[in-house]
């Protein structure tokens, strides 16, 4: 498997999505294996994620398919070392610092999980992925969109999923959905995650091809027949 490149994007402090441009450029570059492939779950906190996640990787194990589910950060022995970092409410990070702590677990990752898992034709379900980078810390950290585009390319070899499932939801709802202790990024205050939301969504504006953006705010019986639709349509057309 050759290491694919990602074309350049424009630069913004507020994850400005790219242009139609380089949106085609990306699409076209972006090597494709024969049966294998990776679908990215994002959205603000309390979406649905790992509901929807769960709910897709049940029906396309009835359909016969190899299905790994991972999550970000995390998902390997180092990558959850640096999660207890990355989300620990006493740690203080520069954002420079949270960025390249997100990129060196996504690089473990994509090694050691989702490339050898995509290679032998399995369907990779992550729970998040650098669309998540983009918007956080891109876009709501205000670091800007190329420098963590930048270090994300060479931390993943130039990988970019297949699909990219936006359950879009408004942060306000998504913190009353949310019970347990919060981590390190939830207790950042409403506006943060309003910019998150905001990024997410100019993310997927620029690329439609690559984005499914669903109602995180529907019933969840609905929620998932859209993710299931747009998943089955990727998959039948490889």
């Amino acid at each position: 498997m050759g290491q694919p490149g990602v074309p350049e994007r424009p630069s913004s402090t507020h994850g400005a999505h790219a242009t139609g441009v380089a949106a085609a450029q990306r699409r076209r570059t972006r090597r494709r294996y024969s049966t294998g492939a990776l679908i990215a779950f994002e959205g603000v906190e309390g979406a649905g994620k790992s509901t929807q996640l769960d709910l897709l990787r049940g029906e396309l194990e009835r359909r016969g398919h190899e299905v790994v589910v991972t999550r970000e950060p995390g998902g390997t022995p180092v990558g959850e070392r640096v999660r207890a970092v990355l989300l620990d409410p006493g740690v203080e990070l520069d954002p420079r610092a949270e960025a390249l702590l997100f990129a060196a677990a996504r690089a473990q990752l994509v090694a050691q999980v989702i490339r050898p898992a995509l290679e032998r034709g399995a369907v990779v379900l992550c729970d998040r992925y650098l669309d998540s980078s983009l918007a956080y810390q891109g876009a709501a950290r205000g670091l800007g969109r190329e420098p963590v585009e930048e270090v994300n390319r060479f931390a993943t070899g130039g990988l970019l999923p297949d699909l990219v499932v936006l359950l879009d939801l408004d942060p306000a709802e998504g913190f009353d959905r949310r019970v347990e202790r919060r981590d390190r990024i939830e207790v950042e205050d409403l506006g943060f995650h309003r910019r998150v939301r905001d990024a997410f969504r100019e993310l997927a504006a620029g690329d439609p091809d690559r984005f499914a953006v669903v109602d995180g705010a529907a019933p969840a019986d609905q929620v998932a027949a859209a993710v299931r639709a747009a998943a089955l349509a990727l998959l039948e057309q490889r």
